[in-house]
This record gives structure tokens, sequence and C-alpha cells, in this order.
């Protein structure tokens, strides 16, 4: 999809309007060389040629700003939609499609590419309006002398041909550089991301910098440069040729056709007022070629996306979409996970890692541990229950209603989350509810946060807090949302030892007390026996189902030192 497809395709009402305003700056621009060029062969003054001077004077300004302002309105309206639409078909993609993708790429899409774009469009109606004055140009050079006109159209034929080759290439390299440029990204993440490890291993950081930063930057250098080298031969190219015809109409054309000297001065004066036009058009259209591969990119992200909806809503295996059952949220009794399997690649092994089958029941007002050892799948489990991986055979059963694809976003809203790496957004979106802050408050007394956060109108007045604190936050924002079922991913792996005795005796059998269904992914055998059964996965199988007691006492994972304090007595 190229740039001007895209603004075609999106507002073709300002599209020809600008245009059209445009042309008239570009005809009148035209005329007014006219005026000028009479003007210049009349002995006296004339008051006609002054006023058409004047007129057509306005005419090119007034017309020159309007064009301006049309495309830049038009330009800045669509990137907020491209922005829109892109963040809105991510948040629609398969989470299992994003991942593959990258978070890098998305970032790069949203940011740079949209950048770039918006770069293009304000250099749009320069590149419009120059056209429409080179036209007028040639209009009234035409009506000068037609041959000289066929000579100079000739002359721009070949320009073009030898400009479209070029650009062909320069093109290829703005994509390298594009492509490197997702790569650049990631560099940028690892860069945020860990901050404080490249600043503790010196040997690391420089193999960073001089391995990995530093080879990326260069080629995003040199693919860059070839691009901007490639238009700057072109346009150097095109300007040579400008002079050609140029010095042909001036020094040539009278030795092979009888011609006055006024035409050869009218000729002569109009091509050197195209240059500027030329020039302008010539040297923005770098920035076109760039937008074109971003749009390019941005398009091929968006389809890949779209596929991926596509065949969520289309189920697997060639499913058939069918109309959304209705499902009883509020009123659930049962939740099923019947023969569940799930298999995806693991970083640095050729064979892929399988979850299942998982055959696992859950009811309201029980409070289920789920435990085993690092990539156990257990995280992978827990998003196969919450929707947010389809399972690649089983199915899951809500009151015996199979989810699928028609009604897997109304299950998804059964679930509040606190996962363990959680995002905490800077307010309460998406709750409505009245006396929103007041019921917030007494959650923030409750998890011990009242002197560190206020939440005034929903919005948090600080999220600098610790990892435990913050994490706090986030389960405030999963209580405020009170839904049926609640997960929890290691949620106590960043709180202290009183804190998480609190977790664990406090809030977890107030959530059973008031009828919600609870699965703790954890390690802390201590606690074990505050939950009602314990389900253990050993690489990627469902081995063991215990008694909290029993798997108490057969796991030697380290656990905090007991802390006292008030709560239920340790069972077992």
């Amino acid at each position: 999809m190229d740039l001007l497809r895209f603004l075609l395709k999106n507002s073709w009402g300002l599209v020809i309007c600008s245009v059209a305003a445009g042309l008239i700056s570009g005809l009148a621009g035209a005329g007014l060389l006219a005026v000028i060029h009479q003007g210049m062969n009349v002995p006296t003054v004339s008051t006609s040629l002054a006023w058409s001077f004047l007129g057509l004077a306005l005419a090119v300004a007034a017309c020159k700003a309007l064009s301006e302002i049309l495309l830049t309105r038009l330009g800045q309206a669509t990137i907020s939609e491209l922005r829109y639409q892109l963040s809105r078909r991510i948040l629609e993609a398969p989470l299992g499609q994003l991942d593959r993708l990258g978070h890098h790429r998305l970032l790069a899409a949203l940011s740079e590419d949209t950048d770039v774009i918006a770069q293009a469009y304000v250099q749009l109606p320069l590149i419009g309006i120059n056209v429409a004055t080179t036209l007028g140009c040639l209009a009234y050079l035409g009506w000068l002398s037609w041959l000289i006109l066929v000579l100079v159209l000739g002359m721009m034929v070949v320009g073009a041909v030898t400009f479209q080759w070029q650009e062909r290439k320069a093109i290829a390299f703005f994509a390298r550089s594009r492509e490197t440029s997702d790569v650049l990204f990631r560099h940028f993440r690892s860069i945020m991301a860990g901050i404080k490890e490249l600043k503790l291993h010196r040997g690391r950081r420089q193999a960073f910098l001089d391995r990995e930063l530093r080879q990326t930057v260069k080629a995003y250098e040199r693919d860059f440069v070839g691009g901007m080298t490639v238009y700057s031969i072109a346009s150097s190219w095109g300007l040579f040729l400008f002079y050609a015809a140029i010095g042909t109409v001036l020094f040539l054309w009278p030795s092979w056709q009888a011609i006055s000297f006024e035409t050869i001065v009218g000729a002569t004066l109009v091509l050197l007022y195209m240059m500027g036009p030329f020039s302008q058009i010539v040297e923005l259209l770098p920035g076109i070629g760039r937008a074109n591969v971003a749009l390019n990119k941005i398009d091929a992200l968006g389809l890949s996306l779209a596929a991926g909806a596509a065949s969520d809503r289309n189920g697997r295996d060639g499913e058939a979409w069918a109309p959304a059952t209705a499902l009883d949220i509020h009123g659930w009794r049962r939740l099923d996970l019947v023969g569940l399997t799930h298999h995806y690649a693991r970083d640095g092994e050729d064979r892929s890692f399988r979850l299942g089958p998982i055959n696992m029941t859950f009811k309201p007002g029980e409070v289920t541990f789920l435990v085993g050892g690092n990539g156990s799948g257990k995280t992978t489990l827990a998003l196969l229950l919450l929707g947010l991986y389809p399972p690649d055979s089983g199915q899951i059963l809500l009151d015996g209603v199979r989810i699928d694809e028609s009604n897997r976003e109304a299950y998804r809203q059964l679930f509040s989350t606190v996962f363990c790496d959680f995002h905490l957004f800077d307010s309460l979106l998406g709750l409505d509810q009245d006396n929103l802050d007041g019921v917030a408050r007494v959650y923030l007394e409750r998890l011990q946060l009242e002197s560190k956060v206020r939440i005034e109108g929903g919005a948090f007045s600080t999220q600098a807090l610790s990892q435990g604190q913050r994490k706090r936050l986030a389960l405030l924002t999963a209580y405020v949302e009170d839904r049926p079922f609640y997960l929890f991913d290691e949620w106590a792996a960043d709180q202290d030892p009183l804190f998480r005795q609190v977790f664990y005796t406090e809030l977890l059998p107030d959530l059973k007390a008031r009828g919600k269904a609870v699965l703790v992914i954890t390690h802390d055998d201590r606690y074990f026996s505050w939950a009602d059964r314990c389900i253990r996965l050993d690489l990627g199988r469902l081995v063991e189902a215990l008694e909290p007691a029993d798997v108490a006492g057969q796991h030697t994972w380290s656990s905090p030192s007991p802390v006292q304090g008030t709560g239920r007595p340790q069972k077992g």
C-alpha cells in the first residue's frame, strides 16, 4: 500500500480539495510567470497587467495556504487513526501471535513508522503544490512553443525512467534499514530491562555495546546513508537534465529553427522558474520513499495480525465460526478442563514443549494451589485456563458450555488476575462503579498502602513504590473488579514475610468465604495447608493432586521463617 492510496482510501474528499487548491495555486503561479514575462516586454507600465499580477499573486498565496492547511489536517487525522487502529488490531490479535512477532516490532511500528509517515504527510502539501506549479509552467511553455515543450517532456521522461531505476535501489536500502530498526528496538528494550545487570558487569556491558548495539547502529547508518546517497545522485542527474534543457533552448535551438528572441527568453524564464519546484520535489521524495516502506511494514504487520484474529474467529482446524453461546459468568457452578494440550517451542531447544493432557475441575469457593518446578508449564496452563492461549486439543467447559472463539471474550470476563510480570496502569481503568474511590480506599488500608498512595477520581497518586507494594496495588485492582475467579501467579514472591502471611492466612480465606474460586501459582510450601487442594505439574503433565498436608510434607523448597501473627492455625 503506497502513501497516495492510503490517503485516498481514508479521506478522499479532503485529498481532492487540497489537490484542487494546489493545482489552482500552480496554475496561478504559471499565470504570474506569464504576466511577468509580458511586463518585461512592455515599454510602458500597464495597469491591466499590474492588476493581473496582484490578483494572481493573491491567488497563489491563498490557494497555497489552503492546500497546506487541508493536507496537514488530513495527515494528522490519518496518523491518529493509524495509531489507534494499529493499537486496536494489536489488542484484538491472539496473544500467541503477538509473542511470536515480538514486542520490539510492535513498538517500532507504533513509534518510528507512524512518525515517518507523519513527516511525509507534512511534506505532501509542498509536493502537491510544486507538482501543480510544474504542470502550469509546462502548460505555459507549450503555449510559447510546443516543440520546446516536447524537448523538455522528453528530457523529463528520461529523468523519470532513470529516477525510477535509482529509486528501487534506494527503497531497498530503506527497507533494510527498517528491518534493522526492529533489532535496534530490541536492543533498546534490553538496555532498559537489563540496566542493573549491565552496570554490574563491565565485560557484559562492553560486549553489548561493541558486539550488539554498535554493529546494529552501524548497519542502520550504512543502509540509511546508502538510500539517501542514491536519491542524491538521482536528484543531481535530474538537475543536470534541467540545465541541459536550458542550454539547448538558449544556445542550440536558434541554430536549428528560426525562433523569436522573446520566445527564447520566455522559455528560459519558465525553465529557471520550474527548477525551484522541481528541486523541492526531489528533496522531499526520500521522505515519501521511507513513508512507503513504513506503510508497507505496518500493513504487513496489520495483515498478519488480522489474519491471526480471523483464524481465531474461524476456529482451529477449519472449525466454522458460530454465534456466541450465552455464559452465566456470575452464577457459574463448575469449570472443567478436559484433555487440554498445548505445544510451544522453547528457546534453545529443537523439540517443542508439550503441556497436557490436562483434566481439572474448579468450583466457586475453592482455593487451589498449582505447584511445580520452573519450566513445568504452570504459567502456560494459567494462560490456557484464562482463554489467552487456545488449546491445541481438548476443551474448556463452563457449566457444560464449550468455550470457543464465539464466546471466549465473554469467558475471559470471569477472571481477575495478578500475573508474575504484571503491568500496573495509572488508574482503575474500566471500573465505573459508584463510590469507586471509597471502595478502593478500603482496600488501600487493608493492604497497608494508605500512607503511600492516594486514589482520587480512580487514579493512583504515585507508582514510585517497591515491587511488593506495586503488586499490592495490582491486587487492589483485582479486588475492586470483584470477579468470580481469581488467579495469582507467584504473587507473594516479592512480599515481606509479614505480608506474605497476611496474603495466605487472611486474604485468600476472605476470597474463599465470598464464594470466589482462587488459583494460586506458588512455591511457598509452608502455606500449602491453606489450600483446599494442591495440583502439581511436572514437565507439562499433571502428575498428582494431593491433599495439602501431604504436599507440604513432600516439597523441600525454601520458605521464609514463620511469622507470628493472627490468622487461622496451620493445618497438619
